[in-house]
């Protein structure tokens, strides 16, 4: 009975060995192509640094205002392992955010008519007093001034990073946005793996204590039963 045992903790050990060194050899290839598409991405953000100047292209461009476009998500498996997933924010219009967006025709002086043009001191005097109430309806009408000038323009924070940097970037910039990308669902795989791996080599030390376990006990029984 515990030379069964020893086969079956043996058979188990070479199993899980195996799998081991599978899984090593698939982190191996994965953290090769992660390195490989963060120098290609940092690559092609050199070159559009290169053809539209150092000062286009840095944290100067950024939004005041920064959300995430991938969330990462973790879950315990049943084998205690961790796996981890991105998913993708969708963006939003600008026109959904419930806001008015007030016409050109809407924004100036509301004034009616043709002006009188009499040199009188009374007229002038007219004339400054509607002026300065139109003034007021003007100011009134647009944005209170506490709020900030640069919250006007960023009025959808989850655009497009790439139009930070201008309408018409070039290609160098969107391939290295594409490489950085590839490199945030790669790195979930890879940490995906890691937990895996981590686990697979626990049960190996595990099986290891059990395997020598089983062996002194059947060296044990067997030296009882030559000394009997």
């Amino acid at each position: 009975m515990g030379l069964s045992e020893l086969e079956e903790s043996s058979l188990l050990l070479d199993e899980n060995l195996l799998r081991f060194m599978d899984q090593l050899e698939l982190l191996e290839e994965k953290r090769a192509t992660l390195n490989s598409l963060i120098e290609q991405g940092w690559f092609s953000m050199s070159k559009a640094r290169y053809s539209m100047g150092n000062k286009q292209v840095s944290a100067l461009q950024y939004a005041s205002e920064i959300e995430p476009l991938v969330c990462v998500h973790a879950r315990t498996l049943d084998n205690s392992e961790l796996e981890f997933s991105t998913e993708r924010v969708t963006q939003k219009c600008n026109n959904e955010s419930g806001k008015d967006v007030r016409s050109v025709e809407d924004i100036g002086p509301q004034e009616e008519g043709v002006r009188r043009r009499i040199k009188s001191k009374k007229d002038f005097a007219e004339k400054e007093e509607g002026e300065k109430a139109n003034s007021e309806k003007l100011f009134t009408k647009t944005e209170p001034p506490d709020v900030p000038p640069v919250a006007k323009g960023n009025q959808n924070p989850q655009q497009d990073p790439l139009k930070w940097f201008g309408i018409l970037v070039p290609q160098s910039l969107k391939q290295a946005q594409s490489s950085f990308k590839q490199v945030i669902e790669l790195s979930a795989e890879i940490a995906t793996l890691q937990s895996a791996v981590f686990n697979t080599r626990e049960e190996l030390k595990l099986g290891m204590k059990q395997k020598r376990f089983l062996q002194e006990e059947t060296s044990a029984t067997q030296l009882d039963k030559v000394t009997e």
